[in-house]
């Protein structure tokens, strides 16, 4: 059974726990109150006009006749009100005075009124929230293509999520993928849609609109789970971006195979930049600074352009490092590269400027 709802929603429908997998899509929105809470506060204020109900016919009890002795007390005065605002209507308690058949026109009425809205608010309000997230979730799949897929919402995950923003990629081109209810939550509260499932089941991936996405990036926290998911991305969408990340070098090779565009070792990655910060600070601050996406310099890839077409790489304005050629990445001084291609694309580092956004065309380097 599939359970849909959209961005900040409260996660109503855990009874099952997190160690049972649900699988359901939710889309960001504005964080409305725990539903006991607001439960909570229309009874006391269904009790408040209860109470304000009972008073006014106290304070007009003269007015008021009881088919048992004539007379009205306090305890009558909350019984009329009770069966006055649940419009039962024994008829045992009655107004016959005009002031008192005025005061219930005028005043009486309208707190009955008050009183079934607030009973039946709830209720109706449910039924309207239903409505209005599965008219959202329907216009979104409709609407959602070419997006970014994080599968996995942890540090790596977090991390790669804020990189793409970076390159000015709106929060609404992102879906979350993960098996944990909490982390989705946390997705969609900064505004990502978000499907709680296991990735490496094609339902799931489904419901994420893989077979739509543009890129996909794949960090979860096992490298088993990473290939597993990588090999069910690709066989779902052939044309998409996909880059995962590793945890044990050995496991590179076996998500390339699987499907992978680009593997990141994450523990040797960071080990080198350990040693390379020991043996030099500068230089580690460099690798920092690249490697955080908008500020400082930053790794650009992209097209050649109709001037720079038969010039040599150290002839061209900004700092070229590698040249893409085909399915080849060669280095700046490779002797193979010649004289720059209209089908080339260029690797360079270049001055972040904040606030700019990254065209298709240019894009940046995937981080570590």
């Amino acid at each position: 059974m599939f359970h849909v709802k959209l961005p900040g929603y409260d996660a109503i429908a855990r009874q099952a726990g997190e160690h049972l997998v649900t699988h359901r899509v939710e889309l960001p929105r504005k964080v409305v109150e725990r539903p006991i809470r607001q439960v909570v506060q229309r009874l006391l204020m269904a009790l408040l006009v209860l109470v304000v109900t009972a008073l006014i016919v106290y304070a007009e009890h003269d007015g008021y006749t009881d088919n048992s002795d004539n007379s009205v007390d306090l305890l009558d005065a909350f019984y009329y009100a009770t069966v006055t605002l649940s419009t039962t209507g024994y008829g045992d308690i009655t107004p016959v005075s005009d002031g008192a058949r005025l005061t219930n026109i005028l005043v009486i009425t309208p707190l009955r009124v008050l009183f079934l809205i607030i009973l039946v608010g709830t209720t109706l309000e449910v039924l309207t929230e239903r409505t209005r997230e599965e008219w959202r979730l329907n216009r979104w799949r409709s609407t959602v293509r070419d997006h970014t897929v994080v599968i996995g919402f942890g540090t790596k995950g977090r991390s790669a999520v804020q990189t793409v923003l970076a390159t000015g990629l709106k929060k609404e081109q992102v879906v979350v993928v993960d098996p944990s209810a909490k982390a989705v939550d946390a997705a969609t509260a900064e505004g990502f849609a978000g499907v709680v499932g296991d990735a490496t089941r094609s339902d799931v991936l489904k419901r994420a609109e893989v077979h739509k996405a543009r890129q996909i990036i794949v960090a979860p926290q096992r490298d088993d789970t990473a290939v597993l998911v990588t090999l069910t991305a690709r066989q779902l969408n052939r044309g998409a971006k996909i880059v995962a990340t590793a945890r044990e070098e050995e496991n590179a090779p076996l998500l390339k195979q699987s499907g992978a565009d680009a593997v990141i070792t994450s523990a040797s990655a960071a080990g080198r930049l350990l040693g390379l910060s020991v043996l030099s600070p500068a230089a580690g601050m460099v690798m920092e600074d690249l490697i955080q996406q908008g500020s400082g310099l930053d790794l650009v890839e992209r097209p050649v352009v109709k001037a720079e077409v038969g010039r040599g790489p150290r002839e061209v304005d900004d700092l070229v490092v590698s040249v893409v050629r085909g399915h080849r990445v060669l280095g700046y001084d490779d002797p193979a590269i010649g004289t720059l291609q209209s089908a080339d694309r260029l690797i360079t580092i270049v001055r972040a400027t904040p606030g700019t956004q990254v065209t298709p065309d240019i894009r940046p380097i995937p981080r570590a």
